[in-house]
């Protein structure tokens, strides 16, 4: 193989890996709504969550099918939303639970597709699919790719075991996409909200989350993070990179990593 083969090759399964990151998420939220809808069916925000996250599977669905209604996953998609009788007839009255159960099926079998897919597999998809994109709410252009990137390689360090990375990761991610939010905002409009009147550049990571919270940026998700994460950047090199030193759980890395997801979807209300 030569060196632009390496690169395509390289290339492909860096999308791989942000469909899997994305599936991988859409499966852990349908995981704790069907868990909460089967213990309270009528639980309102429940409800309100679970219409949210069909659309974000829809989405999901309709890149990997490549907008084809006739693509077996677009299918499957579609007849999730029915109740099976016993001889595998549609029937009317699916559970909201039972249907969040039968996604998150249809959600495995894209994944396991995904998993399983040979080089040349993977070049005839994703020539007529388009990459997912994750951060598109991102002001910044530029940064979009990068932050794509890290959102791979955070899961990959975390499917790895390596916790420090994963979570050092996923805080740089959220950094950067809560300074996007703010510099878009302004720092005169932030002003109002008690912002300090030094350069946003200039903040620390917490107070770039208190300050984002105080306007209305994001909610309360911010709360949830480790304490670990607050010293984050303690944990980098002048590069950027993770010092293979102190101990971070895997607990508190995939706290991280849900918080991220919890303020991506503040920013991105249509998510």
């Amino acid at each position: 193989m030569n060196d632009q083969e390496k690169h395509v090759d390289h290339n492909l399964q860096s999308q791989i890996e942000t469909y899997l990151a994305y599936l991988d998420g859409l499966m852990r939220r349908g995981q704790q709504l069907r868990e909460t809808l089967s213990a309270n069916p009528s639980d309102e925000a429940a409800i309100a969550a679970t219409r949210r996250w069909h659309e974000d599977c829809g989405q999901m669905i309709n890149q990997l099918s490549g907008g084809s209604k006739a693509h077996w996953l677009a299918r499957a998609f579609s007849q999730a939303f029915l109740k099976r009788s016993r001889d595998g007839s549609a029937a009317q009255g699916a559970t909201p639970a039972e249907i969040v159960q039968q996604l998150l099926a249809v959600l495995g079998q894209a994944a396991a597709t995904l998993s399983q897919t040979n080089h040349e597999g993977v070049a005839a998809a994703t020539n007529e699919v388009p990459a997912p994109h994750l951060f598109d709410f991102v002001h910044a252009e530029k940064i979009r790719p990068v932050l794509e990137r890290a959102y791979a390689d955070g899961r990959n360090a975390l499917d790895k075991g390596d916790f420090q990375l994963a979570l050092v990761t996923y805080c740089g991610i959220l950094e950067a996409i809560v300074s996007d939010a703010l510099e878009h905002k302004g720092l005169a409009a932030l002003l109002v909200s008690g912002a300090p009147a030094d350069k946003i550049s200039e903040w620390s990571f917490e107070t770039r989350l208190a300050v984002a919270e105080k306007a209305g940026l994001i909610r309360s998700g911010a709360a949830r993070l480790p304490e670990i994460t607050r010293t984050y950047r303690d944990r980098m090199n002048e590069k950027g990179e993770a010092i293979p030193e102190g101990v971070v759980s895997e607990r508190d890395a995939r706290r991280t990593g849900q918080v991220l997801h919890v303020i991506m979807r503040d920013l991105d209300p249509g998510r």
